[in-house]
C-alpha cells in the first residue's frame, strides 16, 4: 500500500455536526490508516502509518490512564490528535473523542468524572473546554479574545491559570493612526523575532475563578509588566506553572529580561504569587541560570525544581533542587550526581522525586531520595523513557520508546516494566526491521565513546554497504535511543545504509566535562571524534569505505559542513539541514544571543579578566577573546577552497535560529566551485520540517540525492548525471 491509499483510507469521514457549545462545523476527521505493507520493510509508507503517541495523564483515583494518539494525512496536509482511556493495566480501552481538530494540553479534573483540554473555537482560537470521563457533553469554558496557549487546574479546582498574549512590538500605526494600512514594525532593541514568529505578542498567566461551567475574575497577574515572559518562548507551556497543595499560591517561571538583557541572559527565575494578597515574591532570587519546571510536594513542604548554575549558559548541568517552603533553604540534590536531568515528577509519598536523564547512551526512569539524595534506577534497558505519570508509592506511568519504535505507554511498578498500549506494535510486527548495536570506539584523545551502528533488516555480512555518518544537533542533545520522524536511523538503514551515529563530545549522558567541552570548541574535539567513529566503522569488511555519506542538522548541519571541508576524501557525499555555514554572520543573525555568546567562546569562563559585561565575550570582534577569534578562524565557511564533494542542503524560511541565508550562502559556494549541488528550501517551515507533505518530500529528495552517490548502481540514469 503506497502513500496515496494511506490519504484516501486516513480521510473516513466529514463531521457535518457541530460540537456542544461551539457552532463549529468540523473538519476532515483523520483516523488510523487500514495500512498494509507491500514490502515488508519499514519504508516510509510505513512511518507515516504509525500512530504518534503523546503525553500521558493518570486520573486522581489512579483508576484510568488517558493519553493521545494522532495520525497524519497528506491530503488534508495535517496530523490530528484525539484521545483515549483505558486502565492502568492496559484493558478497556477506549477511544472517547473523533473530531476533526486535536484536543491538545488534557488532563483529568473532578477525580476523574471530567476532562480538560484545548481545542479551537469557531474562530480556530483555541480555548479550554471540558468534557465527561467517556468523552461525552463537551463543554467551551473559556472564551479569550486571543484564544489560550495553555492551562493548570489549582488542585481544589476553583481556580486555573491559563497562558494567553498580550502585545508587545509597535507597528507604525500605533505611532500614526493615519496610515491603518501600513506593515511596518518599529524595533529599537533586541530579541524583536523568536524561533519562527516576529515578536509581536509575549505570553502572560492570567488566574481565573471556575465554578465547573465559566470561568470569570480573569486576571493577568503580570499586567504591570507587559515586557516579560511568562512562560517563556519558544517551548514554555504549563509546566512552568505549580499550585500550592491549598490553591492558595501559584510559583510560575519568567526570565524578566526584555531586549539587549533577554538576548543575552538565560536567567529564568520561580516566582511566588499569593492569590490572596496579589503579592509576588523571588523564591530563586541569586541562582544565576535557568530555574524551571516548578513542582510542589503533595504535603506542600517543599518546592522541586530544575535549575542551571551559570547565566548564558543554556545546556549547563541541569540539577534537581528543592526548597523547604518553611525555612527557605534550598538543597541541590544532585551534586553528588553527575548527570543532567531532563524532567522530575513527586512520588506520591512526598519521600522522592522520579526523573528522566540521558545516561550512557539512554534516558533510563529514576528516582532520587530527598533525605539521603541516593539515586536509583527505575528503569532501564535500550530505549528511553519520555514521561513521567506517577499513579502512587510503588507505580508510575510513562511513555517508551526507542530507534526502533515509537512512544508507547508502559507502567513501571517495582522495577517491572508493562507495556499497557499497543498503538503500532501490530504494524510493527509485520515488518523487518533493522537491528541497532552498541560499539565503544576510542577517540584520538584516548577516550572511550559509544557509537550507535544501525544496521539494514536481512543485513549480511558478507556483503558491502553503503554507510551514513549521522551528526547531531544542539550541539548538546543525546543520541540515545531516539525515535524521530525526521532523523529516522531505523528508516536510514531500512533504505540500504549502514548508520553511524557517534556520542561525540557535547552529548549529555556522559558526565558533565564530556557535556560542556565542546563549549569554545566548535570545530574541535568533538570533530576528531566523529572521524574516529568513521575510521572505526569502514575497517568492517561488509562497510564500503568509498560509499560513506555525511548528514545532520542545526549544529549537525555545521559538522557537515565543517567536515565538507576537512574529510580527508572519507566521504562520497554530505546533506546539510538548517546547518550553520558562517559563523561571523551566526553570531549576529541568530535571535538568542546567549546561545552564540556562550558556545562561540563567550561567557565569564572565556573572559578575557579585564572584560566584566558579557555583550563583548565572543564578539568575532573583539580581538582579546582567543577562544572565540580561534572559532571565528575555524568556521566552515572558511574551508569551501576545500569542498570537493556533492552536496545537498535544505533550510525552512521561517528559521530564525539559523536563517535561511546559511544555506544559501552554502549552495551558491558551491555551485561557485562546480561542485554538485541542490538545495530545498521550504517557505513555510522553521527549524524543523513539520507539515505532513513537506516531511515526505524531505525524506524523498534525502534518499533520492544519497541513493544517487552511494549507490549508483540504483539510480535512476538521469540521476546518474552531476
Amino acid at each position: 500500500m503506497n502513500l496515496k491509499h494511506i490519504m484516501a483510507t486516513a480521510l473516513t469521514a466529514t463531521v457535518l455536526a457541530s460540537c456542544a457549545g461551539s457552532g463549529e462545523k468540523e473538519g476532515v476527521i483523520i483516523d488510523k490508516p487500514d495500512f498494509k505493507s507491500e514490502t515488508g520493510v519499514f519504508d516510509l509508507d510505513a512511518l507515516e502509518a504509525l500512530g504518534r503517541v503523546s503525553a500521558v495523564s493518570v486520573s486522581a483515583d489512579t483508576r484510568k490512564v488517558l493519553f493521545g494518539i494522532s495520525y497524519e494525512s497528506l491530503e488534508e496536509n495535517r496530523s490530528n490528535n484525539d484521545l483515549y482511556v483505558m486502565n492502568p493495566d492496559g484493558s478497556d480501552l477506549q477511544r472517547i473523542t473523533r473530531t476533526g481538530k486535536s484536543e491538545g494540553n488534557f488532563t483529568w479534573i473532578a477525580k476523574g468524572e471530567k476532562i480538560a483540554f484545548t481545542y479551537p473555537d469557531s474562530e480556530g482560537k483555541p480555548q479550554l473546554w471540558v468534557m465527561n470521563a467517556d468523552g461525552s457533553d463537551r463543554r467551551q469554558i473559556s472564551k479569550i479574545e486571543k484564544g489560550i496557549e495553555g492551562f493548570l487546574f489549582s488542585p481544589d479546582e476553583k481556580s486555573v491559570v491559563i497562558i494567553s498574549t498580550v502585545k508587545y512590538a509597535r507597528e507604525a500605526k500605533d505611532l500614526y493612526p493615519d496610515l491603518p494600512k501600513s506593515t511596518g514594525r518599529v524595533i529599537d532593541d533586541m530579541m524583536y523575532k523568536h524561533w519562527d514568529q516576529w515578536v509581536t505578542e509575549i505570553p502572560h498567566p492570567f488566574v481565573a475563578s471556575f465554578d465547573g461551567s465559566q470561568l470569570t475574575d480573569i486576571t493577568d497577574i503580570m499586567a504591570d509588566e507587559p515586557m516579560y515572559e511568562a512562560p517563556m518562548r519558544p517551548f514554555g507551556g504549563s509546566e512552568s506553572f505549580a499550585w500550592s497543595p491549598d490553591s492558595k499560591q501559584l510559583i510560575y517561571v519568567s526570565r524578566k529580561k526584555s531586549g539587549r538583557d533577554y538576548a543575552l541572559s538565560t536567567n529564568s527565575d520561580l516566582y511566588l504569587y499569593d492569590i490572596a494578597s496579589k503579592s509576588t515574591r523571588n523564591l530563586t532570587e541569586g541562582m544565576m541560570g535557568y530555574d524551571t519546571a516548578p513542582a510542589y510536594s503533595p504535603d506542600g513542604k517543599y518546592v522541586a525544581w530544575l535549575s542551571m548554575e551559570r547565566d548564558g549558559y543554556e545546556a549547563d548541568k541541569n540539577r534537581i533542587f528543592i526548597l523547604d517552603t518553611a525555612t527557605g533553604a534550598k538543597t541541590d540534590l544532585t551534586s553528588d550526581w553527575d548527570y543532567t536531568a531532563d524532567a522530575i515528577a513527586w512520588n506520591p509519598d512526598g519521600k522522592s522525586l522520579y526523573f528522566l536523564a540521558a545516561k550512557d547512551g539512554t534516558v533510563p526512569l529514576f528516582s532520587i531520595d530527598i533525605a539521603t539524595k541516593e539515586v536509583k534506577t527505575v528503569a532501564d534497558g535500550e530505549c528511553d523513557y519520555a514521561a513521567l505519570a506517577p499513579v502512587d508509592a510503588e507505580t508510575i506511568v510513562t511513555l517508551r520508546h526507542s530507534m526502533l519504535a515509537p512512544n508507547e505507554v508502559c507502567a513501571v511498578t517495582k522495577g517491572e516494566v508493562k507495556q499497557i498500549s499497543n498503538v503500532n506494535t501490530e504494524l510493527l510486527a509485520s515488518l523487518k526491521m533493522p537491528r541497532v548495536e552498541r560499539n565503544m570506539v576510542r577517540t584520538t584523545d584516548g577516550k572511550e565513546m559509544l557509537v550507535w551502528a544501525v544496521y539494514p533488516q536481512d543485513f549480511d555480512s558478507t556483503k558491502t554497504y553503503p554507510s551514513l555518518l549521522y551528526c547531531q544537533g544542539g550541539p548538546q542533545s543525546a543520541v540515545s535511543q531516539f525515535w524521530s520522524y525526521r532523523w529516522n536511523l531505523a528508516l536510514m538503514a531500512s533504505n540500504g545504509y549502514i548508520v553511524i551515529a557517534p556520542n561525540r563530545r557535547g552529548l549529555p549522558g556522559f558526565g558533565t566535562e564530556w557535556n560542556a567541552q565542546i563549549s569554545g570548541d566548535y570545530p574541535g574535539q568533538n570533530m576528531r571524534d566523529y572521524l574516529a567513529a568513521v575510521d572505526y566503522m569502514k575497517q568492517r569488511p561488509y562497510i564500503d569505505p568509498a560509499r560513506i555519506g555525511c548528514t545532520g542538522a542545526s549544529y549537525g548541519g555545521f559538522s557537515t559542513y565543517w567536515l565538507a571541508g576537512n574529510h580527508g576524501k572519507r566521504f562520497a557525499a554530505f546533506l546539510a539541514h538548517a546547518g550553520i555555514f558562517n559563523i561571523e554572520a551566526q553570531y549576529l543573525e541568530t535571535e538568542e544571543m546567549w546561545f552564540a555568546n556562550w558556545d562561540m567562546g563567550g561567557g565569564a569562563e572565556h573572559a578575557p579578566a579585564d572584560v566584566t559585561t558579557a555583550p563583548d565575550y565572543a564578539a568575532f570582534w573583539n580581538k582579546d577573546n582567543a577562544t572565540a577569534q580561534r572559532t571565528f578562524a575555524m568556521s566552515p565557511h572558511r574551508f569551501v577552497d576545500k569542498w570537493d564533494t556533492p552536496i545537498m542542503i535544505s533550510h525552512g524560511e521561517f528559521d530564525y535560529r539559523i536563517l535561511s541565508s546559511q544555506g544559501e550562502m552554502a549552495f551558491n559556494a558551491a555551485k561557485l566551485r562546480g561542485i554538485p549541488a541542490e538545495m530545498v528550501i521550504f517557505p513555510d517551515e522553521n527549524h524543523w520540517i513539520l507539515k505532513p507533505q513537506n516531511a515526505v518530500l524531505w525524506q524523498r529528495l534525502f534518499f533520492r540525492w544519497f541513493d544517487k552517490w552511494l549507490k549508483p548502481q540504483s539510480a535512476p540514469a538521469e540521476e546518474k548525471q552531476s
